[in-house]
Parts: structure tokens; sequence; C-alpha cells
């Protein structure tokens, strides 16, 4: 078992939270448990509240730093400003604590939350459709959207940054992520959309009601290197707009 923090800034959501991840037998996929999560939705705030949120669910689920095993940081897409709040803590925690920080696609953790959205019985059947493809947009400002489709497949089919969750039936990043205005994304194969909720309604899509990643979509993301204890790597943001602010790595604890 591991006990896991799991943050993210990448949308104006400020999220955090503690996860614990059990792996299961055979292709089961992992346990996930959220101990405690604190989300505040202000697009301003993430430098102030994040740190205080992180305390709040130690305190609530009456653990310490000190019980920490890994750390989960969505790494966008997103803006520069927010972005790099969630990113800088988990690289602060994962330098203080000696910890692994693993970096998932923020997009990729929203998906695995709609999976299991669907999974659970609130996708009307999509999951029984082999061909199913998810759509998850999120704001990227200036009248555009963040994006990336993913399609439920057997898991032996997704291999990689691409996988998203774990088990005999996963859902995998097909294409994206990416950044456009409403209108030049092609849909034509998608048949659900997650996301911001003032994005959405853009597309003649049934919605899934997962607006931002959460701290089980987190993990679950990275559930396969947590467990393993696998290698990390420098923390590299997505900005998908280069002009937008120079990239930055943050060295986080292997």
């Amino acid at each position: 078992m591991a006990l896991v923090l799991a943050l993210d800034t990448a949308t104006p959501a400020v999220t955090a939270g503690l996860v614990e991840l059990t792996a299961a037998e055979q292709e089961a996929a992992p346990r996930i448990h959220t101990l405690a999560a604190r989300v505040t939705v202000d697009a301003r705030a993430h430098n102030e509240v994040l740190t205080p949120q992180i305390l709040e669910c130690l305190d609530a689920a009456e653990r310490s730093r000190a019980d920490l095993d890994a750390v989960v940081v969505g790494i966008g897409p997103g803006p520069f400003t927010g972005l790099r709040v969630g990113m800088a803590t988990a690289a602060a925690f994962g330098d203080a604590l000696g910890l692994p920080v693993y970096g998932v696609c923020s997009l990729d953790a929203i998906a695995a939350d709609a999976w299991q959205e669907i999974t659970d019985g609130g996708g009307r059947g999509i999951a029984t459709a082999a061909e199913s493809e998810l759509l998850v947009v999120t704001d990227a400002r200036r009248r555009e959207v963040y994006w990336a489709r993913y399609r439920a497949r057997p898991s032996a089919e997704f291999a990689g940054p691409a996988a998203v969750g774990s088990g005999a039936r996963t859902v995998g990043r097909v294409a994206g992520p990416g950044v456009c205005k409403p209108a030049d994304l092609d849909t034509r194969e998608s048949t659900v959309i997650a996301g911001s909720a003032s994005h959405v309604d853009f597309f003649d899509l049934p919605v899934l009601p997962v607006e931002t990643p959460s701290p089980a979509g987190l993990v679950r993301c990275a559930a396969t290197e947590v467990l393993s204890r696998a290698g990390t790597e420098p923390l590299a943001p997505l900005y998908l707009r280069r002009p937008d602010a120079v990239e930055r790595s943050y060295q986080a604890a292997s």
C-alpha cells in the first residue's frame, strides 16, 4: 500500500488530496481510496490555498508528512501562473521529504475519472462499445480549449504514458493534448465528453459530470509507477502555447 499526496492546479480548481493506493491481484485495477480532499475553485487563489489545503488533508486523515510514500501532480495543459504553483509545490514536497514525484497529464486524470463514471453506470452503456471515444476539454482562455481524445480498449493495447488507469480494460489517449478553438476540433468519432462545464456545451455530445481532476483520478493515472516505485523524470509542464511562457523544469527527488 502507498499513501499518495495528489495535487493539481492546471484548472481554476485548486485540488489537493491524500489517496491510499493498494495493489490488486492479476488483472484487477489497483484499489484507490481517497482519505481526504480539498478543492477551491478560484483561478487566482492557487498560490494562497494549495499548501493550507495539503495541511488540512493531512490533519483530516490523521496522517503526517512522514507517512507519505509519493507525490502525484497534474502537469497540465494549463495556464502558466496556476500550473507552476502545483508543480513547484509538488517538487518542494518531494525534495524535502525524499519522495518520488510523478507528473501526469491533467486531461488524463479527468479521463480516468470519466471512465470510472462510465464503468460505474453513469455512461448509459458507453463502456460496452468497443470503439467508444471520450473527448476531454478544459479552458485554455483566448476562446480556446485544451483537448485530448481517449478510447476504451483492452489494457494490453495501451502502454506507457498514453494509458489511463489499469485493469483488464482501460481508456487510453489516442490524440492530444492540443489547443484550438472549439469549432476547429474534430469530434466526428467522439461519443461522450467531459471537462469544463462552460465548454462542453460547445459540442453536441453526451456530457459526463467530471469537470476537473480529482485526487483519485490523478493517482489512478500513475498507479503502476507508484506501486512499482518506478524512477521519475524532471517535471515538464504542458503549456502548449510557447509564446505565453518559457518552459521550466522542476527537479524532484527520485
